[in-house]
């Protein structure tokens, strides 16, 4: 077990060490001076200079890329004599100092995602911890509605196959996987928001708490909620419908299986008892990556509706070129698949005794 969460660690640490690299070039290169990008066009050269020096954008960028990565490390160096970066406050930022030498100090505290270009003097740590809850509320509502109707889906599928309904189902499925989600959310969006609007009172677009008509207090609104989560899980609930029908068919086919109805035992019970549980390690793996998908893919389910989540604002951000919005964002989302995939790990080592940790050296 201990070779198996250090392997995990170490995984979890260079993966993290990629991406973030990966995002730091991936933006460095883009066209534009980031320092032009937060000011705006009537600014001089000893404002664009003073920028330029405050966060570093003159340094060569081996320097720059340093000290990023030194802002997103949980134990950082921070000189001194330093003062172009100011920033490793350690009581503002929620550290302590681990080592305070002549020059220098070595800090413990959280990853520092910078500020906004855009939204001057807000942390991209803030927006992220704004937005990242209604995304994520809106990701765990659609991946339940596609665990329950996925599943039972498959099962019926796999229980009536070839026949009517089992084609039926699979015909839907495919439609689920080749239909967009941005193009499901506008049709879902015009015909239930608009359309039937007086049947359904759903809004074409509006977020999870909306100020009253008095406009003094956010209410919850429950009701904005069901179309971009029905819209978002859509896919899942097509990929869940086939996975669970293909494993299903397959686990009832084994020789164990047979062995069961030979002892008699009803179709209900050999089916919840063994052909479920022994179908769900490829369905839990498909569960995992959609959810950590929904996090990312719901960028457009997110705008069309107006949902304020994580993916709406990654959108508004790349319109107005606030690159640390976007970075702060991606390597959040990054985080969250690291870590689902982690639980899935565990996840299949409980439900399923012949995984062990062996398998995973």
């Amino acid at each position: 077990m201990i070779q198996f969460a250090l392997k995990k660690i170490s995984n979890v640490l260079v993966t993290l060490l990629g991406v973030s690299t990966f995002v730091f070039f991936l933006f460095y290169i883009l066209p534009g001076d980031p320092s032009q990008m937060m000011l705006d066009q009537k600014s001089d050269s000893n404002q664009l200079e003073l920028i330029q020096k405050k966060y570093g954008f003159n340094l060569p960028i081996s320097h720059q890329y340093f000290y990023y990565l030194n802002d997103l490390s949980l134990i950082s160096y921070h000189s001194k004599n330093d003062k172009k970066f100011n920033y490793y406050d350690e009581v503002k930022y929620g550290g302590f100092i681990i080592l305070n030498m002549k020059n220098s100090v070595i800090v413990f505290k959280s990853p520092y995602l910078r500020t906004s270009y855009q939204k001057t003097g807000k942390e991209v740590a803030e927006i992220i911890k704004e937005t990242l809850p209604n995304t994520i509320y809106l990701s765990i509502t659609s991946i339940l509605i596609a665990i329950f109707i996925g599943l039972f889906f498959g099962i019926l599928s796999a229980l009536n196959k070839d026949n009517f309904l089992d084609k039926f189902l699979q015909l839907f499925s495919s439609l689920g996987i080749s239909i967009p989600s941005f193009f499901s959310a506008i049709i879902f969006s015009w015909f239930f928001g608009y359309v039937l609007f007086e049947y359904t009172n759903l809004n074409m677009n509006g977020n999870l708490y909306e100020l009253d008509d008095m406009g003094e207090k956010y209410q919850l609104k429950i009701k904005n909620l069901i179309l971009p989560s029905i819209v978002l899980g859509i896919r899942p609930i097509a990929i869940i419908t086939q996975l669970m029908r293909s494993e299903l068919i397959d686990v009832l086919n084994q020789n164990y299986i047979v062995t069961a109805k030979s002892k008699g035992l009803s179709t209900f019970k050999i089916v919840l008892n063994h052909g479920i549980k022994n179908s769900l390690n490829p369905v839990i793996t498909a569960i995992s990556g959609w959810f950590a998908s929904l996090l990312a893919g719901s960028v457009f389910v997110e705008y069309i509706f107006g949902w304020k989540g994580i993916g709406k604002e990654i959108v508004e951000s790349l319109n107005s070129l606030d690159i640390p919005v976007v970075m702060g964002a991606v390597l959040t989302i990054a985080t969250i698949f690291i870590f689902i995939n982690i639980v899935v790990d565990i996840l299949y080592i409980l439900i399923d005794p012949r995984i062990n940790f062996e398998l995973n050296k």
